[in-house]
């Protein structure tokens, strides 16, 4: 795929199934895990989730890499009960954004969720993240109330979407 970040400037980059516990993945889940630590004072740590809930069927991992090898963003699915997918980790770099990344990624989640039998996506971001609410919006998204009983609705946001 390529991707334009302003016309003139392209951005050459596959978008392939990684494993959750891949390298290349955990420095992009460190960069996610850093950026929410600084909006909101803490985060959740990307190593308390299992990498076995990203495996195909009931899950998928994607990596955005460009020509050179440097992952770029990621995000993945996993399933929360038999119609329905829970979108996780979504991250791209900052100096990769604004080039439409996130969308794509996103929109290829949610197209291997419906594969596997998923009707509906469900997700959590933070308020203080308004590039991610716009984009989640644009797509669809929904607010719906909270689907994780442990989470503060003054700092996070969940969202649906039926597929």
């Amino acid at each position: 795929m390529t991707h334009t970040a302003r016309p003139g400037l392209q951005l050459a980059c596959t978008m392939t199934p990684a494993p959750y516990d891949d390298p290349r993945v955990h420095s992009l889940l460190l960069g996610l895990h850093d950026e929410q630590r600084s909006m909101y004072g803490f985060a959740d740590n990307p190593a308390d989730t299992p990498a076995s809930q990203f495996e195909p069927p009931r899950g998928l991992f994607l990596l955005v890499q460009n020509e050179g090898g440097h992952a770029l963003g990621c995000g993945g699915w996993r399933s929360l009960g038999t119609q329905t997918a829970e979108i996780k980790r979504m991250y791209v770099r900052p100096e990769a954004r604004a080039r439409s990344l996130g969308r794509e990624i996103l929109l290829r989640l949610e197209a291997d969720a419906k594969l596997q039998g998923a009707t509906s996506m469900q997700l959590e971001t933070g308020v203080a993240n308004t590039a991610a609410l716009a984009l989640y919006h644009a797509l669809g998204y929904i607010p719906i109330t909270s689907y994780r009983p442990d989470r503060n609705p003054d700092v996070n946001r969940a969202l649906r979407k039926d597929l």
